[in-house]
Order: structure tokens, then C-alpha cells, then sequence
């Protein structure tokens, strides 16, 4: 076994096929398939079940996956400890965020990442779930992972570092305000207004539930998922939403007025990374994040801007 077969095999599982991956990879999928064969009986097991033209992990996949990922992350991990050696901090930072923490702080540690380290390619998936960011931490899937919780998140399996906490607001509908300018409202103020709300097991639906259980007759009129629809459809007057204050500036640009919610309601916003074998791109990003965690995203933006220009 070596890292060839390695990597070929997570680029058909990450790109769901033999055909993809190969493109991807820029080799021909004869060569491609030849090579997961031969590991395949290196390894004594077949490591996907085809289905016409299909493929799927199968139990010796789905083992192999997660230990496949850290050999290939620590080599890179290795090369890039050489590369820095040299004074060179270059490569590729895998990371994975839900969506509210992606618009922040994930905006403004990025941007500050970037210009402290313009030769880091950074490419962030996406996740709608704490668990989904801690399976794809703790498997390598991803090095670093932005997620927010109702209550501060803890695990024995990776390293936490708490960053902020995020109160939810009340995003208005124009054309819909009925709270009479005020600064800030209370759940039973929702009585009788329309509401845009995100999907089950999310804190804002959790906030949305419990109003209506405890009596207040507000209407959720859409659910959605993708939370890039959330501003759109309040924007055009179908409900107001329920979501965490890092919403605020995208509302604000959109003209829409934003209220606060009493008592508050903060969503817990964590980074977490594997406890060891972090390339030193992922560390200088966590360097990044502890002087949020300790000046906020405004201070740590305006340093580094300082920096640059000196």
C-alpha cells in the first residue's frame, strides 16, 4: 500500500465515482481502476460495492476512509513542516463550517489568515450540524471546523477553543413592522406575524417551537433549509426570521431592520481541530482564531490591517 493508492481511493469517494476522479486526479479512469484494484488485493476486501455505475463504500471502505485521510493529511502535514524550514508556508487548509458562524467569525478570521498567509489555499465545505463538523474533524476529512451550539460544545475527541457567544435577533420584513421602532422585543411580541424559519434542531427553530408552545399564535409560513434563502425571503416581505446577531451586517446592506430578542438566546461559536498531526497551516489558522477568541473580530481585522501596512 502507499499514498497513490491512497489518495486515488478518497477521490472516489469524494467526488462519488470512478469518472469524477479521474478527472479530478487528470489521469484516465482505466489507470484509475487498476489502481483501486490492486489495493484492493493488497488489502484482501473490496473496498466499494458497484452498482451499474455507482459506487459505494463498503464496510472495508468505510474503515479505511478515516485512517486513509490522516496518512495523506501527515504527509502533507510533513512537506509542509519541510516547506517551512525554507521560510515557505504554502499548500492547502481543509475546513468545514455551519452557516452561521461561515459569515462570522469565519469572515474575519479568513480574511485575516489571508493576508498573513497569501500562499494557503483555503477550501471550506459546508455542514448543517455540529455532529456532521465533528465526524469530518475527527475522520480528516477536515482540519479545522467552525460550528455553533446552544449550550458550549465539548468533546474528548478533538481540541475546542470557545470563540464567541452569538445572540439571536429578529431580522424584520418591510412593510411588516409592527413593533413600533423599538430596539428590542420579546417572544410574545411575535403574536400574529409571519416567520421565515430554519430547519428542525436548529437554536432558532428551537427559540420559534418553544414561543408556540408556550402559546404565542405566530405562523411559520416557510422552512427552509438553505440558509441563503433565509434573507432573500424576508427581504421580499414573506416573514420575519429568527437568526444569530452574525446575520446582522447582511441584513443591514440589505435595508432590512434588525431587533434584539429578550431574554437572549446566544448560539455558542466554537473552532475545533484534531488534538495532534495539525499541518502547520491549520496551526497558524488556530493561531488566528485564539487572538479572535481574545479581541474579537473587529480588533483582530484593524491589527492585522497594521501589520500589512507597516
Amino acid at each position: 500500500m502507499d499514498v497513490r493508492q491512497l489518495t486515488y481511493f478518497l477521490a472516489v469517494v469524494d467526488h462519488g465515482g470512478f469518472t469524477r476522479a479521474a478527472e479530478h486526479l487528470i489521469i484516465a479512469q482505466p489507470s484509475l481502476s487498476q489502481t483501486i484494484k490492486g489495493l484492493e488485493r493488497e488489502l484482501g476486501v473490496s473496498l466499494f460495492h458497484r452498482i451499474g455505475r455507482r459506487v459505494v463504500l463498503s464496510e472495508a471502505g468505510h474503515e479505511l476512509l478515516g485512517p486513509a485521510r490522516l496518512v495523506v493529511r501527515d504527509l502533507e502535514a510533513a512537506c509542509s513542516a519541510v516547506d517551512n524550514l525554507r521560510g515557505v508556508r504554502s499548500g492547502r487548509l481543509d475546513m468545514i463550517a455551519m452557516p452561521s458562524p461561515g459569515i462570522e467569525p469565519l469572515t474575519s478570521m479568513i480574511a485575516a489568515y489571508a493576508r498573513a498567509h497569501p500562499a494557503v489555499t483555503l477550501n471550506v465545505d459546508a455542514a448543517f450540524t455540529a455532529e456532521e463538523v465533528l465526524d469530518s474533524v475527527r475522520t480528516g476529512g477536515a482540519e479545522i471546523g467552525i460550528l455553533g451550539t446552544k449550550t458550549p460544545f465539548k468533546s474528548a475527541d478533538v481540541q475546542v477553543l470557545q470563540l464567541e457567544q452569538q445572540p439571536l435577533v429578529l431580522i424584520v420584513a418591510p412593510g411588516t413592522d409592527a413593533f413600533d421602532g423599538a430596539d428590542t422585543i420579546h417572544p410574545k411580541d411575535l403574536a400574529g406575524h409571519r416567520i421565515v424559519a430554519s430547519q428542525q434542531g436548529s437554536l432558532m427553530r428551537l427559540m420559534v417551537d418553544d414561543t408556540l408552545a408556550h402559546g404565542v399564535p405566530l405562523q411559520i409560513v416557510a422552512e427552509v433549509a438553505h440558509r441563503t434563502s433565509v434573507l432573500p425571503l424576508v427581504l421580499a416581505g414573506v416573514g420575519h426570521a429568527v437568526m444569530p446577531s452574525s446575520w446582522t451586517p447582511l441584513a443591514h446592506q440589505a435595508g432590512l431592520r434588525v431587533v434584539q430578542i429578550s431574554p437572549t438566546t446566544p448560539l455558542h461559536v466554537a473552532v475545533i481541530s484534531r488534538p495532534e498531526h495539525v499541518t502547520p497551516a491549520a496551526k497558524a489558522f488556530l493561531e488566528v482564531a485564539e487572538e479572535y477568541a481574545v479581541h474579537g473580530g473587529l480588533a483582530l481585522l484593524s491589527e492585522d490591517a497594521d501589520r500589512v501596512d507597516q
